[in-house]
Order: C-alpha cells, then structure tokens, then sequence
C-alpha cells in the first residue's frame, strides 16, 4: 500500500474522503472545492483531505497532490492489481482510526457540480450530533441511479421503513465512531467493489445509528451505465446479503420511520442523460433466454408464466405491483436456495426490463412527474410488504 503523507499528520477532527480510480481529469477540482469549503466553514478545525485511490494510471496521485490547498493532504493507495471501491473505504476508514477524526465527508472524485457549501451541508449535522450518518438528497435525472430508483430505494423504504432517497449516492458523511463500526463488520467480496455504499447504509440503519439526509441539489457526474454490470451484480449482492442478515430488523417491523432533513431544498434541473433504449431492450431479452430456467425456479409460478409469456412476445411490460413481486420473490429466493450468483445474473436481466418499462411509463413526464413515479413505487414496496413475509410464515409452518 502506497502512502504520501508530506505533513506527517497524526491527528484529524474533519476528514473529506475523495476515493478514485482514473479521475486524474476531474479529481484537482473536486479537492479545490473541498479546500475552500474547509477553510471558509470549519477554519476552526483541524481538517485534513485524504484521496484513496486504486493505484489509478492516469496519475490521479499527482493530480491530487500537485492541487494547491490551504489544508493538508495525504494520499493512500491499494497496491497494484488491487482495485474496488470498497478496498479505498476501508483504508479510508484505517486513517479515520488511526487519526481518531470526529467528523468525515466523502464525496466523489467524478463530481462537477460539486460546491464548498456541500461540504457545509454534509458536515454539520454530524458536527452537531444530530445523527451519526447522512445521505444526499439530489436532483438527479430519473433514468440516472436506476439500481437505486428499482431496487436499493424502495427495498430500503418497503422492509426498513426508511425513506432514504439516495442510499447508494455517493456523498456521504459519518461520525468516527460509525467508522470505527463499519470495520468491525462481516466485508464480503463485494463489499471491497461497488457494494460499499449500500453496505454503509445499511449498516448504518441495522446498528441503529441515528441517520440524516440533506438537500445537495443537482448532481452531475459521469453517467454510471458503462459500469452497470459489475456494479449491478456487487450492489444487489451486498443489498441481499445483508438484508438477509438482518431479517430480525424488518420482518416483525412494519413502521416508516422520519428521517430527518437537512441543508436547503433545491430545485436544480438535473443533468441530461441520453439512453439506449433499443440496446436496453434486446440485452434483457438476450440475458432472459441464458437465466431464464433459473428464474423459473426462484419465481412464483405465477410471475414466472407472466414474466416468460412477455418476454417471448417482446413486448416488456414490468409494472410497479409486477416488479415489486419479482424482487420479493428473488429475495426470498436467494435466502432460501442455492441460486445465488446466478439468481443476481438472472435478475439483472428483468430489471433492465423494468428500466424500459419505467421509460415508456414516463418518456411524456417531467421530471418532477418521473420523480413522484419513483416514490409511488417505493410506497407499493412497503404496502405490500407482507407479500414477502407470508412467505416466511408459511415456511414456518412446514417446518412446524
């Protein structure tokens, strides 16, 4: 592991986390804005901006380190061959450790829209100690986060009873302590990749720390969908599992809890995103065909004769009370079976269903409309909740 810590920094109250790989183009920027938010908001403190990175080749280290800042760097990388999100999170949350850091902010090293105030807003109410966790609120384009929109958001809202918009965003921050909390927890392998943030949610929420969201306005980024197959699978994964884990936290529970809000409403129009929608169609209609015996088996029979009678028509129609089924289904499926890896690969396939289905649904909406669509779907989720938990009961019973 490669470390360049010039001030031989030993002790940190606030730490903003940049983690990377190949974002030599943005990350200079982005640490800029960190910079003068630390110094225009938190001078008082003694603040620290750490980049961990995946021993990126495009010399994001020296991007990084070259950036001019008024407070200190340091630069930690995995080693060579070792990349994955999760793997810069946790030598990120090492350093918190180590540095005792009170406070962290972590955010994107792809961000454009990126502002000092959101290191204001992403700090504050864990500086004040109002909750030990917060995630963004954005307006973002309704067919950008469509892991979260489809299946993070509402299986967060509908068993957890938690209406975090954006678990999986992207910029967050947390108390030392959470920190120090997620290290001691299980890291399965997808955790160190793209399944770190929904990791950090969940366990936030299944410790029973206190969790926030604050208003960031828009988000403009990089569009995720080159990555949506790795992180499709690493997500969904990491979700299942530690879900599964947890089942003691929502299949007795069936409250929706207030989560409190902070930073101040926004309504940015969100960045523009073109989509594929004809190479959507025929990849779910190719990746049906390859898992479909395995989805025959971890399906209804009922949703498994209305999902196969469609697909072979070639006209996808996933509505809301159909997918909500579906992910109960596979839910269950992938605590119950053996199908797990190829369960994920399977369900990859009806959720880029869903996405055009959702796309069709909406392509005359705005995107306020688009939004109230997501927050219905999230809704159904928990209204039919106990779809999921007769399932549980009667499994019960035959063992009984």
């Amino acid at each position: 592991m490669e470390k360049v810590n010039a001030n031989e920094i030993n002790h940190a109250d606030l730490i903003v986390g940049i983690p990377s790989y190949n974002e030599a183009d943005n990350i200079s920027f982005v640490v800029q804005q960190c910079d003068q938010g630390l110094q225009k908001y938190f001078s008082d403190l003694k603040s620290l901006i750490i980049n961990v990175d995946n021993n990126s080749i495009d010399d994001t280290r020296g991007a990084f380190l070259n950036t001019s800042t008024t407070n200190p760097k340091i630069y930690i990388s995995t080693p060579p061959g070792v990349k994955g999100k999760g793997n810069n999170f946790y030598n990120l949350f090492s350093k918190v450790k180590r540095l005792n850091a009170k406070v962290v902010v972590v955010v994107d090293a792809d961000v454009t829209s990126i502002t000092p105030e959101w290191i204001r807003d992403l700090a504050i109410p864990i500086i004040n100690k109002k909750v030990d966790f917060v995630t963004p609120i954005y307006s973002r384009n309704e067919y950008d986060g469509t892991i979260t929109n489809n299946i993070c958001y509402p299986l967060i809202y509908g068993l957890l009873g938690k209406n975090i918009r954006q678990p999986i965003g992207g910029d967050f921050a947390f108390s030392g302590n959470l920190s120090s909390y997620y290290l001691s927890q299980v890291w399965h392998k997808t955790t160190r990749q793209y399944g770190i943030d929904i990791f950090m949610t969940l366990h936030a929420i299944t410790g029973s720390f206190k969790v926030g969201q604050v208003e960031l306005g828009a988000k403009i980024h990089k569009p995720s969908a080159p990555k949506l197959g790795p992180m499709f699978t690493q997500v969904v994964s990491t979700l299942f599992k530690i879900l599964l884990d947890n089942k003691s936290n929502w299949i007795y529970n069936n409250k929706i809890e207030r989560i409190p809000l902070f930073g101040n409403p926004s309504q940015k129009t969100p960045q523009n995103l073109s989509i594929d929608y004809k190479s959507m169609k025929a990849t779910t209609i190719y990746e049906f065909k390859i898992y479909k015996s395995i989805l025959e088996r971890c399906l209804s029979p009922e949703i498994f004769f209305r999902i196969n009678n469609m697909y072979e028509k070639r006209k996808i129609n996933i509505g809301v009370d159909l997918w909500t089924k579906i992910v109960y289904d596979l839910l269950y499926a992938y605590d119950t079976t053996d199908a797990n890896s190829d369960l994920i690969e399977g369900m990859k396939s009806l959720y880029f269903g869903r996405v055009i289905s959702f796309i069709k649904q909406t392509l005359d909406m705005d995107h306020v409309s688009c939004e109230k669509q997501i927050q219905r779907q999230a809704q159904h989720f928990h209204r039919i909740r106990n779809y999921l938990i007769k399932k549980y009961q009667r499994q019960q019973l035959a063992v009984a």
